[in-house]
Order: C-alpha cells, then sequence, then structure tokens
C-alpha cells in the first residue's frame, strides 16, 4: 500500500543571525606595540651581552631580585595573580562580542548569500516602540527598554481602564516588534500604571 498524501516543498530556513562584534583595533594595535616594544628591548639587550658589552642595569637587578625570591614568596605570588587575572580580563575581551548595542535584523532570502546584515540599535527601537505605544488611547507616557530577548515598557494611563490600555498596548507593541524586523522577537513585558 502507498501513501499518495503530496508532501508540502520545504521552504529554506532563514540563516542564522550572529550578533555583531566590534574589531576592537584599537586595544590590538596598543597590545601589538606593547609586544613590539618589549620584544625589542629584549633584543637589543641580548645583541649587548653577545657583542661583550654589560647588560642592562634594569636586567642585572631583575636577575639578583630573582636569585633572592622563591616562586613562594608573597611578592612572587601577588605578582604572579595579577598577571594571571590581568590575562584573564584580555582573553574575556578578546572573546566577547562588542557592539551589545544592535540587535541583528533579518536577512531576506534574496540577500541571503551576499553577505549583507543589518542591525538596528536599541535605543532606535526604543523610540520606535515608544512612538507607537504613546498612539494608544489613555497613555499618558510611555518608558521602553530593549534588551536582547526582553522589551520593558512602563506606561501611565489616565483615563481608560487599565485592562484595556494593557491590552491595546500589548496589540501594538506585538504588530511593532515584529514590523521592527528582529532575528530574535523579543517577549515584551507591559506594566501600566494609574
Amino acid at each position: 500500500m502507498t501513501d499518495t498524501t503530496p508532501v508540502e516543498p520545504r521552504t529554506p530556513r532563514e540563516p542564522r543571525a550572529h550578533r555583531f562584534r566590534s574589531a576592537r583595533r584599537v586595544p590590538a594595535a596598543l597590545t601589538a606595540l606593547a609586544v613590539l616594544g618589549a620584544a625589542g628591548l629584549f633584543l637589543y639587550d641580548l645583541a649587548a651581552v653577545r657583542a661583550g658589552r654589560p647588560g642592562m642595569a634594569w636586567r642585572r637587578e631583575l636577575a639578583r631580585q630573582l636569585d633572592r625570591q622563591t616562586p613562594a614568596d608573597l611578592g612572587v605570588l601577588l605578582g604572579a595573580g595579577a598577571l594571571a587575572v590581568a590575562g584573564a580580563v584580555l582573553l574575556l575581551l578578546a572573546l566577547a562580542p562588542g557592539l551589545r548595542g544592535l540587535l541583528p535584523m533579518r536577512t531576506p532570502q534574496a540577500g541571503a548569500g551576499t553577505g549583507l546584515r543589518a542591525g538596528l540599535g536599541r535605543k532606535d527601537a526604543a523610540q520606535v516602540l515608544r512612538d507607537r505605544a504613546m498612539e494608544v488611547s489613555g497613555v499618558r507616557s510611555v518608558r521602553v527598554r530593549v534588551g536582547r530577548s526582553r522589551i520593558g515598557v512602563r506606561a501611565t494611563s489616565h483615563f481608560r481602564e487599565l485592562d484595556d490600555v494593557r491590552a491595546d498596548l500589548d496589540a501594538v507593541l506585538a504588530v511593532g516588534v515584529e514590523e521592527l524586523g528582529l532575528a530574535h522577537r523579543p517577549h515584551a513585558q507591559v506594566k501600566v500604571r494609574r
């Protein structure tokens, strides 16, 4: 027995929109310059010692200190801890995405292969949604905060029932969020007070 039910063609899935990352050119350039300077200083000192001249004073003092200090001394442990914390902070900054104020937008299927990406600033999205919410009858003032997964709306009503205003705000914000075209639709949390 054969199943003859028609199979609906699959629609191509939208490409996954990732968060924007900052280039961090200035910190990378400063770190590269610092490493280059330290390497150049060590290379100069090594070449001077190989040429028969005495090493730099700071290197001789460092060698004397390392001769007297042991890894169990408090100063050595504090210095090592400070360097470990600085390394962890630099690693965290290198891995964390930078541009958190930009929300990725959906890309149309036609532009999927072009590599074009669009983003909307959180403050801009909040302003658009605030303007939409102010159009609701009975709303006196609105504060909107847009996050990655949540939109916080605080509205003040002055002449309508709070439940009616909240229902209208939910409907208007649902349409507004859809029209923003965000890749990940945040959930709106509406609070209305008199």
